[in-house]
């Protein structure tokens, strides 16, 4: 490549760069013409990682994981900096589509190339310890969280003094962090700071914008000021809707839709969730798609290395050899997805003991033994297909519809309502409406226990929250589940926190 080509080539990775958070299009426009005129490994790299992180900030996964995972991304001729950079974005998108144990397997191995190197090392560092505390904050353990945030201030204490952006990024994510835990007083503290740096800032990174302003509003909502919530909401939504990034666009939605029903605006809190709602079902397409496709190059790539061996190897050690690993590979995946099960139902008998016993043990539904005189064949990939999408189906909101049946959700997941209920009770040991019941149920104690409003809301306005269609309906499901009355649990809720406050204040 000559002189001249290659000095504007560098300018067309500068030019896209400035792009990716304030022009995402015009930046993949950039980094495609970079791809075309490349030669070498390294330059198909860096436009690969362009791509990706503007894909990303479109929040087009499926794109950005074709680009992330290109294979030329991690060749040893590629520079080091640019494959440290490139497991950080496989990361964060791998923790986006919740494939936690690959996301947390990308991140090791920036933390080993990083390692390697002297120049840059504290940004890389740093950006590692970021994608870590996202991991944190977005699985809820936010107390260990705040704890490495405050050590890791220390460390990249002068790293910060010198880098604005980075700063900036700090601070939002201790507001992010101490919003999570109800800590209004020293979120407003670091949400101030973020704007201070926001505001002076000659970076026009839309994304941040969206994501600063987007806390912002969540802090003024659940500070209960409306009117200002509602005003940096709108605000965010204006940089979400230029980037026309969908997951942004639904949580915005999600939060002013919460916003109008807290502030009894109802006919405009339907017109937001109805949006919320429609945005939440392409956001699980797109998750599903992104994750086939990130399956679908990985299961390519491996294919492409063991081909390589065959010249090396007997045709039936390899074949051995392939089903082994094969085997291994899926057991370390049944594995994984028992103990998330496991865990998941830990977490919920935890969720529901109060601290002090000043609540009795809720007794467990006891289930009654089904005499099964055939059980349904499903083929195992139909099977662990609808498992995939339950497990989506738990970590939405769709369950809380009042329309939600057996046929509309087998309807939204292309299968049969036989497959689907026998699925739901071979791995939940519930019938369905038990099933959707519990989450329900589980939603509403969640509010209850860490929205210090809900417990001064009406039973009725608990009821309609969660989904049940009656007062009534929702008492008794209620007592069946949790062992006590949403009521009595209301009340001994209120004593648990009279007794924290007056032990703080002696």
């Amino acid at each position: 490549m000559s002189k001249h080509l290659y000095a504007q080539q560098s300018d067309l990775v500068l030019k896209a760069e400035e792009l990716v958070y304030s022009n995402p299009v015009e930046a993949i426009k950039i980094a495609d013409h970079i791809l075309n005129i490349s030669q070498k490994p390294n330059e198909n790299a860096t436009a690969n990682l362009l791509l990706a992180k503007s894909y990303m900030a479109k929040g087009d996964y499926d794109n950005a994981i074709v680009y992330a995972f290109d294979e030329v991304n991690q060749l040893e001729e590629v520079d080091v900096n640019t494959r440290i950079e490139n497991n950080i974005i496989k990361a964060r998108l791998l923790r986006k589509l919740y494939l936690d144990p690959q996301s947390i397997e990308c991140l090791n191995k920036a933390r080993a190339l990083n390692s390697e190197i002297l120049l840059e090392k504290d940004r890389f560092e740093y950006h590692i310890f970021l994608e870590h505390i996202n991991m944190l904050l977005d699985r809820l353990k936010i107390n260990e969280a705040i704890t490495e945030l405050k050590e890791k201030e220390i460390q990249f204490k002068s790293f910060l003094d010198n880098n604005e952006n980075e700063k900036r990024t700090y601070y939002l994510l201790t507001t992010k962090a101490y919003n999570s835990l109800n800590q209004y007083d020293s979120a407003f503290v670091y949400m101030d700071k973020t704007f201070e740096l926001l505001n002076t800032s000659q970076n026009n990174n839309l994304y941040e914008k969206a994501l600063t302003y987007k806390e912002s509003g969540l802090l003024y909502l659940q500070n209960k000021e409306f009117k200002k919530s509602k005003e940096t909401l709108f605000i965010a939504l204006q940089f979400a809707e230029i980037l026309d990034n969908q997951f942004l666009l639904e949580q915005i939605h999600r939060d002013l839709a919460i916003n109008y029903l807290a502030s009894n605006q109802n006919n405009q809190h339907n017109v937001y969730y109805k949006k919320f709602l429609n945005l939440n079902n392409s956001i699980e397409e797109i998750e599903q798609q992104s994750v086939n496709t990130y399956f679908n190059i990985i299961s390519r790539q491996e294919e492409s290395q063991l081909e390589s061996y065959k010249s090396k190897y007997n045709q039936y050690l390899f074949i051995s050899f392939a089903v082994a690993i094969f085997i291994i590979i899926i057991g370390i995946l049944i594995l994984i997805k028992s103990e998330n099960i496991k865990k998941r139902k830990r977490e919920i008998i935890n969720y529901l003991e109060v601290s002090r016993n000043i609540f009795t043990k809720v007794k467990p539904t006891q289930n009654v033994q089904k005499q099964v005189n055939k059980r349904l064949v499903i083929p195992e990939e139909t099977e662990q297909n609808i498992i995939l999408k339950l497990q989506r189906f738990e970590k939405s909101l769709k369950y809380l519809s009042k329309d939600m049946s057996l046929a509309l959700l087998a309807g939204q997941f292309e299968t049969n309502t036989k497959y689907l209920s026998e699925i739901i009770n071979k791995n939940y040991n519930d019938n369905f409406n038990t099933f959707i019941n519990k989450l329900r149920v589980n939603y509403i104690i969640e509010k209850l226990k860490n929205d210090t409003n809900y417990i001064n809301y009406k039973i009725s306005f608990l009821a309609d929250e969660s989904g049940f269609s009656s007062h009534s309906n929702f008492t008794t499901v209620f007592k069946g589940i949790v062992g006590m009355s949403p009521a009595t649990f209301i009340n001994l809720l209120k004593i648990e926190r009279e007794e924290i406050l007056n032990n703080k204040e002696t």
